[in-house]
Order: structure tokens, then C-alpha cells, then sequence
């Protein structure tokens, strides 16, 4: 199979690469394409009221800057790729080839995987790059500022509570990865621990402390970690492929696997796509790629921020993303087939010292990751409940132990982070990308009075209506799987 397999991962990676920066644009009227951690922007304490001159703006006046940033200042074009790459590349993409395994266990199966990549990246491009437009034509400056001045103030509280509960479903599969692999560091050093133990252990000594800090700003120099860590893993897992280290049953490493991690390979291939298991993989890609709530943050901080620059933005930034998502999927499924674990990590062993490299900084890149996302839920859930600043100040401390404490809860039961991730994606996920974002683009054009943009308004539609089927059948394939 080695030779075979070898060909499909160079097939699928070229057909990342065939799509150029180039051959997607979104154009700033039409919209369509013609050819994916911290919230910190999501929750606003003041809603930001429309004024009657916000959304009165000519058909030219969409590729003028708004959103806050001065034509002078501000992040170039290469700056917020790197930063908006960095924002959606994380954990999850550990979990896609999981995802594959829900529907197939041949290689072929990784050809309509690879173009369900590339779909919903492509789709939440366009989402992503809606939320900029709405941010052009109304000023706004947050996610939940563009629902405020599009749709209104008086429903701000759905993707107000999308967002915070979103969040909440980050730190539980966060929670989830670091019990496996600070479990598998223990294993490694000779030490024999329950996950349980492994999970409260990091818990009370590491995230509680970083959890309660008042200031993160000494968290910001490892920021860079998350994509470190995700370069390193992918070259290891590449090097562990290419060598044939977990080739059955010849492989260095095979026998230090319990049967369920051993490389499992059958006849189901690309006709698996067509089973409604694949929505699993779908819903996983709607978490994965999922950075739509600090779009007009992104927006706002671009130089001479135009939609036109926007969208080129956009455009390179999850091309990027798609590539990447691609190959680790390709490595992780060609290497364990349908035995792929929700954390492909977890299929390599505890022998391996590749392996426990990329844990070790899988470990330190979710660490410092972990209460960033963590004030992101706390300061939601204030926000939801009009908690005052003086009154957030005394119920910080309370309130932030209760949510460590039901996180933990609920990662201890959990085992499968692909079940989380789906299930997530299908609920929560689906509707912060595509749900939302079309909503209050349509919302924007019908107060703008623009006629020009009715036929994008129900392509946009279309989009909202796919991200509410794929999550039904997703969520109930998720929950299925159980």
C-alpha cells in the first residue's frame, strides 16, 4: 500500500497548491467566490446604537475604509495573514483525521475529504469576508456591533451567547487534550496515572493559577506557540510516515499500541462521502476553521482597510489554512487509517520521541493558550447577565473557579475530542460562520436600500440555510457516535 499511499498524499497536497492566492476573490458587490482563540473582540459591554448616516452610503462607498482604522495606520496585508493563520490554525486540525475515519477507512476516502476542505474553507472565507463588508457599510467594530447595527440590538444576545458558549466548548476540548497528553508525559517518564488524576493535576497547578491572573498581557510573547507547535507536529508526523514507523506489522512503534490506535485500513473509500457520517467531518471544519468573531477586529486594524484589501486578506489567509488542514489530514489518515484517534497524537507512542516533542509543545502552546479563551467565556457570561464593572471586579474570582470546575467536569467524562469538536461545530460553529454572518449581511442590504445586491442576499441566504442543515445531520451524527 506504501506506494499507493505515497502518490495520494502528493495528489492531495497538489491539489491544494493548484489553488492559487489568486483564483479566489471575493468581489466587494457581488461577493461570491469566483474561483479558517481568544474572542477578545466578541462581547461589547455598551451595544454600539445605528445611526441614521451609517448605512446611508452610495454603491462606491463599499470599498472606502471603515471600521475604525485611519488609511495611514494600521496592520499590513502580510501581518494579518500571519495573525489571522495563527488565529485559526490550532489544536483542532489534530482531530480531522478523525474526521475521515467517520466515513471511510481506505486512502481513497481522503479525495472527497480534501474537497470537503476545501468547501466549507471556501465557504467561510466568503462568511468571513461578509462580516467585513457589514463592518464597511454600518462602522461597526465587533461581531456582536454588526448584528447591533444590521439586524438590532434587541436579538444581540444570540451570537453574544454563540460566541460565549463557543468559547466554553474551546476550553473543555482544551481541557480534554492536556488530561491525554500530560497522561502520556507521565507514561513516558516511567509514571503510571489515570487521566482523572492527570486532568486535576494541571488543572489545580497550572490553569487555576493562569486562569485567575488580572493581567495577561505577560501571556502575549506566547502567542507564537500555537503555530510553532502545529509546524513542528506536522513535520514530525510526516517524517514518522515517510519512515514507516507504524506500518503494519513491520513498524518500530506497532507494538506499544493497544489494538484501537493500531493502523486499520479497509475497502470504504470515496463512496463513504456519501454516507450522512461525513457531515461528522463537515461539522469538525466548521470549529476548525472558525475565527468569524474577531473578523471586524481584523478589519479594523488592516491598512488603508478597503474591502478590496480585506478580501485579498482573506483570501491568502485561508488558502493558507486550507493547505495546511489538508496535509495533517492526509498524514494523520494515511498513517492510522480509520483507527485515527479524535487526537491523532494519541495514536503515536509513548516511545516515540518525535512524539513526545510535539506533546510537550502541543502542552505548553495550550497552557498559555488556555486562559486567554478562558476570560473570553467569563467576561461573556457578565456581559449576558449586565454585571457592572464594580460587580465583576468582587464576582471575578467566584465565577471563574464555578466555569474551571464544570470544564473539568465535563472533560473528565468526555474522551473522544472529535465528538466535542463536531458537536460543537454542528451547534455553535455553523452558526457564528455561516448562520449569523449572512443574516446580517441581508439585514445591512435591505436598510442600505441596495437593489444591486439582492440576487448575493440569496446566495447568502443559501449559505445560512446549508450551515443549519449540515448541523442537524451533523449533531445527530455526532451524538450518534457516542
Amino acid at each position: 500500500m506504501k506506494p499507493y499511499t505515497n502518490l495520494l498524499l502528493v495528489a492531495t497536497l497538489t491539489l491544494v497548491a493548484s489553488f492559487s492566492p489568486g483564483t479566489l476573490y471575493f468581489s466587494p458587490v457581488r461577493g461570491v467566490a469566483t474561483a479558517l482563540q481568544a474572542p477578545h473582540s466578541v462581547i461589547t459591554p455598551r451595544s454600539q446604537k445605528l445611526q441614521p448616516s451609517s448605512l446611508a452610503l452610495s454603491s462606491s462607498a463599499v470599498s472606502e475604509p471603515r471600521g475604525g482604522a485611519s488609511t495611514n495606520e494600521g496592520a499590513s496585508i502580510p501581518n494579518e495573514v500571519f495573525n489571522l493563520v495563527k488565529n485559526i490554525v490550532g489544536a483542532g486540525v489534530l482531530s480531522l483525521p478523525a474526521g475521515v475515519a467517520a466515513f471511510g477507512n481506505h486512502p481513497t476516502a481522503l479525495l472527497p475529504a480534501a474537497g470537503l476542505i476545501l468547501f466549507i474553507g471556501t465557504l467561510s472565507a466568503y462568511c468571513f469576508s461578509l462580516i467585513g463588508r457589514v463592518c464597511s457599510m454600518t462602522g461597526a467594530t465587533t461581531y456582536r456591533g454588526c448584528w447591533d447595527k444590521s439586524v438590532g440590538t434587541t436579538t444581540s444576545w444570540l451570537p453574544a451567547s454563540a460566541c460565549t458558549f463557543k468559547t466554553g466548548v474551546a476550553n473543555v476540548a482544551y481541557s480534554m487534550i492536556l488530561a491525554d497528553t500530560f497522561k502520556s508525559l507521565a507514561s513516558t517518564a516511567g509514571y503510571t496515572i489515570t487521566r482523572s488524576t492527570s486532568l486535576l493535576s494541571v488543572t489545580s497547578t497550572v490553569l487555576l493559577p493562569l486562569c485567575l491572573l488580572r493581567d495577561l498581557k505577560s501571556l502575549a510573547p506566547f502567542s507564537l506557540l500555537g503555530i510553532v507547535c502545529m509546524g513542528f507536529t506536522t513535520a514530525a508526523m510526516f517524517i514518522r510516515y515517510i519512515g514507516g514507523s507504524y506500518v503494519v506489522p513491520t513498524g518500530k512503534f506497532v507494538k506499544d499500541l493497544s489494538p484501537n490506535l493500531v493502523p486499520a485500513f479497509g475497502e470504504v473509500g470515496i463512496k463513504g462521502a456519501a454516507s450522512p457520517k461525513a457531515a461528522i467531518l463537515l461539522c469538525m471544519l466548521s470549529t476548525a476553521y472558525l475565527a468569524h468573531y474577531n473578523a471586524p477586529k481584523f478589519y479594523a486594524e488592516l491598512k488603508d482597510n478597503t474591502v478590496k484589501r480585506f478580501n485579498k486578506m482573506v483570501t491568502l489567509s485561508f488558502t493558507a489554512c486550507i493547505s495546511i488542514f489538508i496535509a495533517v489530514t492526509s498524514i494523520g489518515f494515511l498513517t492510522f487509517g480509520s483507527n485515527s484517534a479524535g487526537l491523532i497524537l494519541n495514536n503515536y507512542s509513548e516511545r516515540d520521541g518525535l512524539a513526545t516533542a510535539c506533546r510537550i509543545a502541543l502542552a505548553l502552546s495550550i497552557v498559555f493558550s488556555y486562559p486567554l479563551t478562558f476570560v473570553g467565556i467569563r467576561e461573556g457570561i457578565f456581559d449576558l447577565s449586565k454585571t457592572s464593572d464594580a460587580d465583576r471586579v468582587k464576582k471575578s474570582t467566584p465565577l471563574s473557579l464555578g466555569i474551571l470546575a464544570v470544564v473539568t467536569c465535563i472533560a473528565s467524562q468526555l474522551k473522544d475530542l472529535s465528538f466535542v469538536l463536531s458537536f460543537g461545530g454542528a451547534t455553535l460553529g455553523n452558526s457564528i460562520v455561516f448562520l449569523f454572518p449572512s443574516m446580517m449581511f441581508a439585514a445591512a442590504v435591505k436598510k442600505m436600500g441596495r437593489k444591486d445586491l439582492e440576487g448575493e442576499v440569496k446566495v447568502t441566504k443559501a449559505v445560512g440555510a446549508l450551515g443549519i442543515v449540515m448541523g442537524i445531520i451533523g449533531g445527530f451524527q455526532a451524538l450518534k457516535s457516542l
